[in-house]
């Protein structure tokens, strides 16, 4: 089965790390403006998905959600996390740790469209 989301070594470290301060955290790549075209990072328990949100997957414990518009057009790539040196937005967990999670995408290819897993939204499991 073809996987929906993936992580870099760079950012799974980045992951671990802030878990273990902050506990269980969650993703969302919304697609809107400013901060919520790149993934905010945030704890679990301050995290309401809303029925639509798209779950692409987990990585390192943390679950990944996307909105749903935005995974309109990106259903068709694998998205992949990574950490970069920076400063992300003021609201995401990694934001003062020198570090910032982004996204980067890859098309698809023919075999790994025909073994994408069926599309699952939060209020819809």
């Amino acid at each position: 089965m073809t996987e929906r989301v993936s992580a870099t070594p760079a950012a799974i470290e980045l992951i671990q790390k802030l878990a273990s301060v902050h506990g269980a955290i969650v993703f969302l790549q919304s697609g809107g403006c400013c901060e919520g075209s790149g993934p905010l990072c945030m704890p679990a328990n301050e995290f309401k998905p809303s029925p639509s949100d798209v779950i692409l997957g987990e990585l390192s414990g943390a679950v990944f959600y996307m909105g749903d518009s935005h995974f309109s057009f990106a259903e068709n790539t694998h998205t992949i996390l990574d950490a970069v040196p920076g400063s992300s937005g003021s609201f995401s967990l990694d934001c003062g740790t020198g570090m910032a999670f982004i996204t980067r995408g890859r098309l698809y290819n023919d075999e790994e469209l025909k073994a994408l897993p069926p599309v699952v939204r939060y209020g819809y499991q």
